[in-house]
């Protein structure tokens, strides 16, 4: 009878951690707080704050993610970014990265809107930008704490615009575009007169490829219309309720 009902404890924290709201910045694929543009601009920054900097080094780190600026941004940045460290200047290489940052962030925030009730895939997409924005962060509060926190907290403004399916018909909250649409163009301003843009090009997706894309959006997603996702859930339900139904008998017997 002891070891029935530990089981059946056991299964019951097992379904409420299972049935636990997921943290908005949670995901069960790989790292949204990482990306990898923001990974790359810290190993160039490491090798250009060397003494004496090593700009071939950080060619050689950049030329790694070229690629894919190239594909999403077009040739452009890239282009003055390699400009800038073969002819050894420091300074103009980081600014040159520090706009690619921020091009990227408007790129993972432009996606969010070509398909805006995908609530999963856009959460990840806007994690994506906040964590390119992470990078610059510490450009920006050293110079302007607020202005920091200003960007941080629209970030949190647009996360919370996104709404939410809720779970079993609970927590469901509407999702509000134009509160998007107005978090959005307060963080391409902000950065856009930081950072010095003359503009912000957000470049293109090829078909098919990009975290916004149907097509990726079916491998990656874990959202809760997503039928493979309710496996587990389905699992514990059956066999908690067959240590249950045990249980009863034996008391009955």
């Amino acid at each position: 009878m002891k070891q029935s009902a530990f089981i059946s404890a056991l299964f019951v924290c097992l379904l409420m951690f299972t049935l636990a709201p997921v943290p908005a910045w949670a995901y069960s694929y790989g790292n949204p707080n990482e990306e990898a543009v923001a990974e790359n601009y810290k190993q160039v920054a490491a090798k250009l704050n060397q003494d004496p900097p090593d700009y071939s080094g950080a060619i050689q780190v950049f030329q790694s993610i070229k690629g894919e600026l190239d594909m999403h941004m077009g040739p452009e940045p890239a282009k003055v970014m390699i400009q800038a460290l073969e002819d050894k200047d420091k300074e103009a290489a980081l600014k040159a990265y520090h706009q690619v940052l921020v091009l990227n962030i408007a790129r993972r925030m432009e996606s969010v809107e070509k398909d805006f009730k995908n609530y999963e895939q856009n959460k990840l997409l806007l994690a994506k930008a906040r964590a390119t924005y992470e990078a610059l962060s510490p450009i920006v509060k050293e110079k302007d704490q607020a202005l920091d926190q200003k960007v941080r907290a629209a970030f949190d403004e647009a996360l919370a615009s996104l709404g939410n399916p809720g779970l079993f018909g609970v927590g469901i909250k509407e999702p509000d575009q134009a509160k998007y649409k107005e978090k959005k163009e307060e963080i391409y301003k902000t950065l856009q007169d930081k950072f010095q843009l003359k503009d912000i090009e957000v470049g293109h997706f090829k078909p098919g490829e990009g975290p916004g894309n149907t097509a990726n959006a079916k491998k990656t997603s874990t959202g809760i219309s997503d039928l493979k996702n309710w496996v587990p859930l389905a699992v514990i339900v059956i066999v908690l309720g067959f240590i249950i139904f045990r249980t009863m008998r034996k008391r009955r017997g």
